[in-house]
């Protein structure tokens, strides 16, 4: 029944001569949709914001029109009304059964030909991403997060946490992970490729999965779903309607998603209180939440850090403008080092520039709506923080203009931890180039260890953590007693990636009530054990020594 509604749905209009055309993809078919969005390539919106605008205009109230032919334009993806949302669920529940019957080291085949993949079409990767107005150099470090997620010795790892077996007393003792069923993944508006990404995990895990591109922003999502992963089961046999891609309204989706019985689990990544509150439906429904919600990153930097380096990895908090949510949002500071970093800080931040997206050295991404920004700004400034540097708009050459798109990177300065929550800009995800340097009062260096602990730990937040510091006594403590945080990382970048260790994943605000560091294919099944006996009585097994 699902394939003949899909087939019954398979064509769709003809697209524009060289432009990227994806359907839904529903039960393994291409399937129409009701109507389209079009995505305008990210440089035009800097190099000609007026034919931009006109375009996407032009394209919302014409899908059809003569628009789509403009070199600006560079794809679309139809739109699921709510049938072919229910249908996507329902394929995907009508598959999950026969792909969790796969033997594991076959699912984990997927893994490996799917880094091999994004290698074989990394240059195709990167023009997805710069499309969508992400700088080059910030779509590289995209793209080995996924390398590292999917590098051998992760997979191993993985392989490891899904089985173990142990003899004891006539038995066979089995813990081995089952797959939760159907997972539903919600990516984001700023990173909806790497974030949907992760589903090939929860593939691998053996459940069945709908994946929701953001309207506004379908394009590269779709492309991996459709070129990536979809040949990839075809190769592994796997069912029909394992994977599901739609393109749709973001609450339209959530909510069938909510009152479906066929959904599992719902990854949903977005804002802490649109996150919390979507938690507590999911639990009321009897579904499992996985949150990847707002981050406020802190790095400590000890009196005898490396000022160099840690300044590297302040720097970090610009990337983007501080639109990714790992990325770091405040800086705890010893006062003995304090004047050296904030100098060395304003130095390397003149490294960070605007420009078109597919310009190697351009790290800043633009801002659309700015006046929180300056709200948050305006606050510290009047709460008495100091402005160490930035402040103002840019146009894409570096020019301040009240009417540029750019942010300057801007660094304030904030004295004393006992005040340092009452700024909003310290307290909460700011998700704009803005970082406060808090210097701590003067203390002894166990006083200040204790008090820069209590900092990192009570953050509402917990995504990430770092610290800069060259003694063992100091990072040791630090290691064992940061409860705060999904990550830990010392003297080392902030955003960087590493096999093994998770690449998501927060407390707090940045991950529920049930957040922890994010395995997704650990968090999208569940834990069973098992006893195979041979030769033995019951009545000895409950009664005996």
């Amino acid at each position: 029944m699902l394939r003949e509604a899909a087939q019954e749905q398979e064509e769709s209009a003809e697209a524009p001569s060289g432009l990227k055309s994806y359907d839904l993809y529903i039960a393994g078919k291409d399937v129409a949709g009701d109507g389209w969005v079009y995505t305008v390539s990210g440089r035009s919106l800097l190099e000609d914001v007026f034919t931009s605008v006109s375009l996407k205009r032009s394209l919302e109230q014409d899908p059809e029109s003569e628009a789509a032919k403009h070199p600006y334009v560079v794809g679309r993806c139809a739109i699921a009304d709510d049938s072919a949302i229910d249908l996507a669920t329902q394929a995907a529940a009508a598959a999950a059964p026969d792909w969790a019957a796969v033997p594991l080291e076959r699912r984990m085949q997927l893994g490996t030909r799917f880094r091999e993949e994004l290698i074989k079409h990394q240059d195709e990767f990167l023009r997805m991403l710069v499309a969508e107005s992400h700088p080059v150099k910030l779509a590289r470090w995209e793209l080995s997060c996924l390398l590292q997620i999917y590098a051998p010795g992760s997979l191993r790892w993985y392989l490891k946490q899904m089985r173990v077996e142990k003899e004891y007393n006539g038995r066979k003792l089995i813990l081995h992970r089952q797959p939760d069923g159907v997972v539903a993944f919600n990516p984001p508006q700023n990173a909806p490729l790497p974030s949907a990404a992760l589903c090939v995990l929860a593939l691998m895990a053996g459940n069945a999965v709908v994946v929701r591109a953001p309207r506004s922003i379908a394009l590269s999502t779709m492309w991996l779903l459709r070129d990536i992963v979809a040949p990839l089961l075809e190769e592994l046999d796997a069912p029909a309607g394992v994977l599901n891609a739609v393109c749709s309204n973001p609450k339209q989706t959530m909510d069938r998603w909510i009152a479906d019985p066929l959904i599992d689990d719902i990854f949903y990544i977005g804002g802490s209180q649109e996150g919390l509150r979507f938690e507590q439906q999911c639990v009321s429904h009897g579904k499992k939440p996985i949150l990847e919600l707002a981050g406020n990153d802190g790095i400590v930097v000890w009196k005898d850090a490396d000022v160099t380096w840690a300044a590297e990895a302040i720097t970090e908090a610009f990337y983007g403008s501080g639109q990714i949510c790992m990325v770091p949002n405040y800086v705890l500071v010893h006062p003995d080092i304090a004047e050296a970093l904030i100098d060395e800080v304003k130095k390397q931040v003149k490294g960070i520039k605007p420009g078109l997206p597919e310009e190697e050295d351009v790290l800043l991404s633009p801002v659309r709506r700015s006046e929180r920004f300056f709200r948050l700004l305006r606050q510290a400034l009047d709460n008495g923080a100091e402005l160490v540097t930035g402040g103002n708009r840019t146009e894409v050459d570096g020019t301040v203009s009240e009417t540029g798109v750019f942010l300057q990177p801007t660094v304030v300065r904030v004295d004393g931890l006992d005040r340092a929550r009452t700024y909003d800009v310290v307290r909460e995800e700011t998700f704009f180039p803005l970082v406060p340097i808090v210097v701590a009062e003067r203390d002894s260096d166990d006083a200040l260890l204790e008090s820069f602990l209590q900092f990192v730990n009570s953050n509402d937040y917990g995504l990430r953590n770092s610290l800069w510091s060259r003694s063992d006594h100091v990072i040791e403590t630090f290691v064992r007693r940061t409860v705060n945080g999904g990550l830990l990382k010392v003297n080392d970048s902030h955003i960087g990636f590493l096999p093994y260790l998770p690449s998501h994943g927060g407390t707090g605000r940045t991950g529920g009530a049930f957040g922890e560091a994010n395995y997704p294919m650990l968090k999208t099944s569940h834990v069973q054990g098992v006893s195979i006996a041979r030769d033995v009585s019951p009545y000895d097994a409950v009664f005996g020594a």
